[in-house]
């Protein structure tokens, strides 16, 4: 039997944005609370959504607008009176600790401004000039063929932004011994160490790039995640006293040999690469933890230059809902892993938990420590990614849904594919220069990754 349509189809975010309302979102954090205490029954959780719809109804009416803050009151109530008690004490600690790390957050963006707004601005400015900021646009974009121009502007974008950071570290040459590329996971770190490295040599500087993956230590001793899976992403994963001691010995004119990491076999080798610095040669760091002190502590910040990187795309749905940065660089990775990393897509949006989780605490704290930001979000990408990505959300819905352990999986697959949805797929990539950041992710670069 199918459940009648709710009347109350809006709701008010805490931002002031007015969203379609959807019960499955009520649901599932009713499930996610659920869990928490033992319950796997996620059925029982739409039963419980549906009378907090019933409530809903009685206190606001059917012609309403509730606020988030409202619906969340009446989950608690409905839980209350039905007697589920433990999930609303854990919805409620989950609903208070939410609402803390909120409070931290805006505080902390206050004092620090760990959130470039200004450069999100400019990013939002630049999407809308050219047409790109809506899935709308991008649509429109893509039927009238003018999506090689969107990729040419895109790029040019892009470039600029890193030939910016170059003449920066031109204006420290008398200090910058280091240049540190950071970001969180598949921002595109990589590429944009190499043109930092195309762009200097003008100024008569040869970059020498030190490769931190080589500095993992054995997968059997990486620390595990709550689900038993290696953590990659936490800085605990890598020999930061090894990395400190070759960056102090490098400065020092000395020579030393980094180790080789093997992703496949998770083993590493100790004493291969050879690797030294000229007096008219600056190492560069392309590295997911170049912000975290620990990494490089041994060097006097004078000598550094810090330059973060990030998916700051603006493109929003027909419902006004942004695209996730951390979403945009979800799918970039899906991709990547499956031919880099030997993990398959849906491994990879599994396991994303803990690669947000070691962003959150060892790269987004220190944003506002870097001297230049770069943005490395293309609009031109995500119909590019969605062609080759498109089907494994649907699966993933479907599988993660009632996996009381997965729910985080569940909400991120069900978020993108609903952004996704309406974008026209490009499957023909032949228009992204071979040059292009994007290539880092989706294969066919001129670059050796």
């Amino acid at each position: 039997m199918t459940t009648p349509a709710f009347p109350i189809t809006r709701i008010v975010k805490r931002d002031g944005n007015i969203v379609a309302y959807d019960r499955d979102r009520i649901a599932t954090a009713i499930f996610k609370a659920a869990a928490s205490v033992g319950g796997v029954d996620r059925e029982l959780s739409i039963k419980i959504a549906l009378q907090v719809e019933d409530r809903l109804l009685d206190v606001y009416g059917p012609t309403s607008t509730p606020s988030v803050e409202e619906i969340q009151d009446i989950v608690e109530e409905v839980l209350i009176k039905t007697g589920h008690v433990k999930t609303a004490k854990a919805y409620i600690v989950y609903r208070h600790d939410r609402s803390m790390q909120r409070a931290g957050r805006d505080a902390k963006m206050e004092a620090t401004d760990n959130i470039p707004y200004k450069k999100i601005y400019e990013v939002l400015r630049w999407n809308m000039d050219h047409g790109c900021e809506t899935v709308d646009g991008l649509n429109g974009i893509i039927s009238r063929g003018d999506l090689p121009e969107l990729i040419h502007a895109c790029d040019e974008r892009y470039s600029a932004e890193v030939a910016d950071g170059a003449q920066k570290v031109i204006e420290r040459l008398d200090d910058v011994r280091i240049v540190i590329i950071a970001g969180p996971s598949s921002s595109g770190k990589t590429t944009t160490t190499i043109k930092m490295g195309e762009s200097l040599k003008a100024a008569g500087k040869e970059l020498v790039a030190i490769n931190i993956d080589h500095y993992f230590f054995d997968l059997e001793m990486h620390p595990v995640d709550e689900f038993g899976d290696y953590d990659y992403e936490t800085p605990q994963a890598l020999d930061l006293s090894l990395i400190n001691q070759h960056l102090y010995a490098l400065l020092e004119g000395k020579t030393i040999k980094t180790p080789h990491y093997d992703f496949k076999t998770g083993k590493r080798t100790l004493d291969v690469h050879e690797l030294s610095l000229g007096p008219n040669q600056i190492l560069l760091i392309d590295s997911l933890h170049g912000l975290y002190d620990a990494m490089t502590s041994a060097i006097p910040s004078s000598k550094k230059f810090r330059l973060y990187i990030e998916t700051l795309g603006q493109l929003r749905d027909s419902h006004g809902n942004f695209m996730r940065w951390a979403d945009n660089r979800l799918m970039r990775r899906m991709i990547r892993d499956s031919w880099h990393r030997n993990l398959q897509p849906l491994q990879t949006l599994a396991h994303w938990h803990y690669v947000r989780r070691s962003e959150l605490k060892n790269i987004i704290p220190f944003i506002g420590t870097v001297d230049h930001v770069v943005n490395s979000a293309m609009p031109y990408e995500i119909p590019i990614l969605k062609a080759r990505l498109f089907h494994y959300f649907p699966e993933a819905m479907k599988l993660y849904k009632d996996e009381p352990k997965r729910q985080d999986a569940y909400i991120r697959a069900r978020r993108i594919f609903e952004l996704l949805n309406g974008l026209v797929p490009v499957e023909d990539d032949s228009p992204v220069p071979l040059n292009s950041l994007i290539r880092e992710f989706i294969g066919g670069s001129q670059y050796k990754y």
